[in-house]
C-alpha cells in the first residue's frame, strides 16, 4: 500500500464535519495533536512494561498502537491540506540535509545555524 492511499482509506474513518471548513480543520488538528500523544504513550507504556517490569515484548499490541498513531498522523496531514507523503519527503529532505553522510554523533549534537528541530 502506498502511503497516500492509506491516508485516503483511513479518512473515511474521520467525521466529516471535521473537514467541512477551516474552524472544523483546526479542531480536527488539536484532536489530531492529542491523538498522537495518547497513543504514543501507549506504545511507550508497553516498551516500559518490557524494559522495567520483565514483561514480554507485545508485539502484536505495539503494532496495533503504531498503526493508531499512524492513523492520527494522517488525520492532522489531512487538517493541513497536505498528504502524507509530503509530510515524509519534508523528514527525508531534512535528514539528508542534517546527515549527508549517514548518522554521524557530533552531527547530531551540534545543530546547524536555524536548525532547532
Amino acid at each position: 500500500m502506498k502511503v497516500n492511499e492509506y491516508q485516503e482509506l483511513a479518512m473515511r474513518t474521520l467525521n466529516p464535519k471535521l473537514t467541512e471548513n477551516d474552524v472544523m480543520k483546526k479542531d480536527a488538528l488539536i484532536i489530531s495533536m492529542m491523538g498522537l500523544c495518547g497513543e504514543s504513550g501507549e506504545a511507550i507504556d508497553i516498551v516500559k512494561k518490557w524494559l522495567a517490569q520483565g514483561h514480554e515484548l507485545d508485539k502484536a499490541h505495539l503494532i496495533e498502537e503504531l498503526g493508531d498513531v499512524a492513523w492520527y498522523l494522517a488525520e492532522a496531514a489531512t487538517a493541513l491540506d497536505i498528504t502524507l507523503e509530503e509530510i515524509l519527503q519534508a523528514n527525508i529532505d531534512k535528514l539528508k540535509k542534517r546527515y549527508p553522510e549517514g548518522f554521524d554523533s557530533n552531527k547530531s549534537r551540534l545543530r546547524l545555524k536555524g536548525d532547532l528541530k
